[in-house]
C-alpha cells in the first residue's frame, strides 16, 4: 500500500495535520470547517494549560505524498490519578476508507502508548472529555453544532476493525421551543422554583472583577457537580481559565446563567450562539473568513447548544436543572432561536436523561460513541 505513518515533529507537519482534516470531507453538505488559527491553539503545548498534565503525539499517515489519515496519542495524568486507572487516550482522528490504513494509524498511537505504560486505549477524545468528544454514531443528516463532533458514517466500522469497543455512549437532545415553552410548563416551573426559593441570573459581562467571581463560581459548580461522572476530569484553574477567555468571545450573557437556592449559588447553565450555521460558509478554515461569515451572517442563527449544566450534589434533587433548561429556553425563544440543543448526557445519567425527556419534551437526535481497548 506504500502507506507512511510518522509522528509530527515541526510546525509544518503540525499544519499539514491541521489541513488534512478537509482531505475526507469533500463534497460533505454537513461538514464545518474548523478554524486553523483554533486548531493551531488547541494543540500549542506551550500555551494550551491542558498539556501541563497531559502529553500528545500526533501521526500522520501518508500514501505518495497525500495524507490519508491522522491520529493523536494522548496520555492525561489527570484522569489516571482521579480515575485510579492507566488509560491513554486517541484523538483527532481522520481516515480514508480502508481498514488497513486505519490499523496502522491505532498501532502507531497504541505502540507510543506503551511505552508510556498505558494499559488501555480510549477515544475519541480531541484532546480530553472537556472538548469535543465521542464519534457520530447516529443522526449524520444535518450539520453539527458547535463545539461538537462529526465525521463519516464509516468511521464507526474501522474502529470497530481495529478491535476497539464500546466503552460508553453519549446523547445530543434537541429541544423545540414549540414543544416545552407553554402555560403548562411554565406554571410547574414557577411552582418549582416558589417551593425550592429558586433565583436565576446572567453571568455579569460588564464589570470586570463581578465577572471574574461569577468564572469562580462556576468553576467550583462545574468541578464539583461533574467530578462523580464517568470519564470527567475536573479543570485546573489555568485551564478554566483558558477555556472562559475564549467562550466570552462568543457567548451571550443571555445563556450564561446562574441558579441560587435560597441565596447560595447552587448550579449554572451556559449555552451559546450555534456559530457553525455561519462558520459552515468558511470553506479554507481562516480566522478572517470566520469573522466576515460571523459578522455578516450573525443574523441567521436561530439555534443555541447548551453545552454545560449543572448542580452542586446536594442540590441535583432540587428540580434546579429543568429550571435551567427552561430559563435557557424562554430566553432563546425572546431571541428569535427555534431550537437548542442539550449535548453531551452520559447515557446512564438517569436523572438529567429524565429531566430532559419528560420535563422538557427533548428528543435524543444524535448519539456519539467513546471507545475502549486493553493494549
Amino acid at each position: 500500500m506504500n502507506i507512511t505513518v510518522s509522528p509530527v515533529t515541526t510546525p509544518a507537519d503540525k499544519l499539514a495535520f491541521i489541513k488534512s482534516q478537509w482531505n475526507f470531507y469533500r463534497g460533505d453538505a454537513n461538514f464545518v470547517p474548523p478554524i486553523i488559527a483554533d486548531r493551531k491553539k488547541l494543540l500549542d503545548t506551550e500555551k494550551n494549560p491542558f498539556y501541563k498534565h497531559a502529553e500528545i503525539q500526533l501521526f500522520l499517515a501518508k500514501r505518495n505524498g497525500e495524507a490519508v489519515g491522522r491520529i493523536a496519542a494522548i496520555t492525561n495524568a489527570l484522569h489516571n490519578e482521579i480515575h485510579s486507572d492507566n488509560i491513554g487516550f486517541f484523538g483527532f482522528f481522520e481516515c480514508e476508507n480502508n481498514p488497513q490504513t486505519a490499523t496502522a494509524l491505532f498501532a502507531a498511537a497504541e505502540d507510543w502508548l506503551r511505552k508510556h505504560g498505558k494499559t488501555h486505549i480510549r477515544g475519541p477524545v480531541n484532546p480530553s472529555m472537556n472538548d469535543e468528544c465521542g464519534l457520530l454514531i447516529d443522526g449524520f443528516n444535518e450539520p453539527p453544532m458547535v463545539l461538537t463532533t462529526y465525521n463519516p458514517r464509516y468511521y464507526a466500522s474501522l474502529i470497530s476493525k481495529a478491535g476497539f469497543e464500546k466503552a460508553k455512549d453519549l446523547f445530543a437532545y434537541i429541544l423545540d421551543n414549540n414543544d416545552y415553552i407553554n402555560d403548562k410548563v411554565r406554571r410547574i416551573i414557577n411552582a418549582l422554583r416558589e417551593r425550592s426559593q429558586i433565583s436565576i441570573r446572567s453571568v455579569n459581562f460588564k464589570n470586570k472583577r463581578q465577572f471574574n467571581l461569577d468564572v469562580a463560581t462556576l468553576k467550583e459548580i462545574y468541578n464539583a457537580a461533574w467530578q462523580p461522572n464517568w470519564g470527567f476530569v475536573k479543570m485546573t484553574n489555568e485551564e478554566f481559565d483558558f477555556l472562559a477567555a475564549d467562550l466570552k468571545q462568543v457567548a451571550n450573557p443571555d445563556y450564561a446563567l446562574i441558579l441560587e437556592i435560597s441565596g447560595k449559588p447552587a448550579g449554572f447553565a451556559l449555552a451559546v450562539p450555534d456559530i457553525n450555521q455561519t462558520l459552515i460558509h468558511n470553506k479554507n478554515g481562516s480566522l478572517l473568513g470566520a469573522l466576515w461569515h460571523l459578522l455578516t451572517k450573525r443574523k441567521h442563527i436561530n439555534q443555541v447548544r447548551i453545552i454545560v449544566l449543572g448542580m452542586l450534589p446536594e442540590y441535583q434533587r432540587s428540580g434546579g436543572d429543568a429550571a435551567l433548561y427552561f430559563e435557557i429556553g424562554e430566553r432563546g425563544f425572546k431571541n428569535g432561536n427555534q431550537r437548542g440543543e442539550a449535548s453531551w448526557i452520559l447515557e446512564d445519567n438517569v436523572m438529567m436523561n429524565r429531566a430532559l425527556q419528560q420535563t422538557m419534551k427533548g428528543t435524543v437526535y444524535k448519539t456519539y460513541r467513546i471507545y475502549e481497548k486493553p493494549l
